[in-house]
């Protein structure tokens, strides 16, 4: 009977490991296949056409060019490569400047033709219009609609998922950003979390370390908007004052509540591993004329660097995939910082902040998966160096 039931509960714990296993390559591979999805979807938005007069020569545009049109920072074709003629731009909204509402009929029935005379006798004009207003394809010239290509997302400075008419996925201001915001929490985390759990299990006594770790342990139970708004009012006043900054939310801003949040896990683990360094290796050590110190760096580290390097690894996973606290202290300016003092956003502010206004199965909705798998690149990249710094930290111990 009792050989029946582990035998019961051996296959129970089998079925639940394998339905884990698969679960997560499952999730694994939803996430790709959706982000992938981008680099198959066009430039221009779905729908609508870039038309020009059937003289123009000008047959391709990136999506940063097609932006700087229509913000109106090209206004001459031949900075595209075409003739020195200004550039004029026409959206459909613009309809009634050219023609009356009798010339466009009540349920403007007449547009699409409208559009085509117009389009027809305005050498410079580039249309942004809905490809049902074509009516007469042969009439005008094609802007040339290239798919998403992976230069534009992983190389792009720039980040406009809705701008229009071609929205810009530039994924390098979000990985500069998260790298920046987590390098710096890590910088500031690990040293004092290190030193917090020395003092805890080697320095302090019972009595504090009584009430000590309990206090640690409830920080991390604690929410991350209630840490946002600690540092909205105390850590972003702070630094616009003391670096005499126009605004104080910041990468640095950013960091030091990462770091805060980051802390409890470090501190906890890292504590818990020192305290299973056999009392007989503290006391050998002891015995043969090295000082607390000496013990401490020489014989406890070494000897519990698989559970640091486990709290580092954990405290690094919270600190990159945090999101609400981020969002709050950032500045969330989509750009490329050059100093941790400057405004930034992180993917997962980015993800949290845009996936509820993206449309189910658009460039957008897609672009945001492809940060997440971005994420999970760069969490799984971090975590390796740490695992092969520590081990050849090891490796020189010994």
């Amino acid at each position: 009977m009792k050989k029946v039931f582990e035998r019961i509960i051996e296959g129970i714990l089998t079925c639940s490991g394998f339905v884990t296993s698969i679960t997560i390559l499952l999730i694994v591979l939803f996430l790709f296949t959706e982000a992938f999805g981008l680099f198959s979807s066009k430039v221009i938005e779905e729908g609508y056409v870039l038309a020009l007069n059937k003289d123009n020569k000008v047959s391709e545009l990136t999506p940063m060019q097609i932006k700087d049109v229509f913000d109106e920072e090209i206004t001459n074709w031949k900075e595209l490569g075409g003739e020195d003629l200004p550039i004029r731009v026409f959206r459909l909204e613009d309809i009634t400047h050219y023609y009356s509402e009798e010339e466009l009929g009540e349920a403007y029935e007449n547009a699409g033709e409208k559009i085509m005379e117009l389009i027809q006798k305005t050498p410079g004009i580039v249309a942004f219009i809905p490809q049902k207003f074509v009516v007469r394809p042969d009439a005008v010239h094609f802007i040339k609609d290239n798919t998403i290509s992976v230069k534009e997302v992983f190389a792009g400075a720039e980040c406009f998922p809705t701008a229009t008419p071609a929205p810009l996925f530039g994924f390098l201001p979000l990985i500069t950003g998260t790298l920046w915001v987590s390098l710096f929490a890590i910088l500031i985390a690990l040293p004092f979390g290190l030193s917090v759990s020395i003092y805890m299990s080697e320095v302090a006594d019972s009595k504090v370390r009584s009430w000590l770790k309990p206090v640690i342990e409830l920080l991390s139970g604690i929410p991350s908007v209630v840490y946002g708004f600690f540092g909205l009012i105390v850590i972003v006043p702070l630094i616009q004052k003391v670096f005499d900054l126009p605004v104080g939310e910041s990468g640095l801003a950013g960091s030091i509540v990462l770091a805060i949040m980051a802390l409890p896990t470090i501190i906890t683990v890292t504590e818990d591993a020192m305290r299973n360094c056999p009392r007989a290796m503290r006391e050998a050590s002891l015995a043969l004329g090295a000082s607390q110190w000496q013990t401490i760096y020489k014989v406890v580290i070494p000897y519990s660097i698989s559970g640091i390097t486990s709290g580092v690894v954990l405290g690094i996973g919270r600190a990159i995939g945090e999101t609400m606290a981020v969002l709050m202290v950032t500045g969330n300016a989509a750009v490329i910082p050059t100093t941790i003092l400057e405004p930034l956003r992180t993917i997962p502010a980015t993800i949290a902040a845009e996936l509820g206004e993206a449309p189910a199965g658009g460039p957008h909705y897609q672009a945001l998966f492809l940060l997440g798998v971005v994420l999970f690149f760069i969490t799984l990249i971090i975590n390796f160096s740490v695992e092969y710094i520590s081990s050849k930290g090891v490796k020189r111990s010994k």
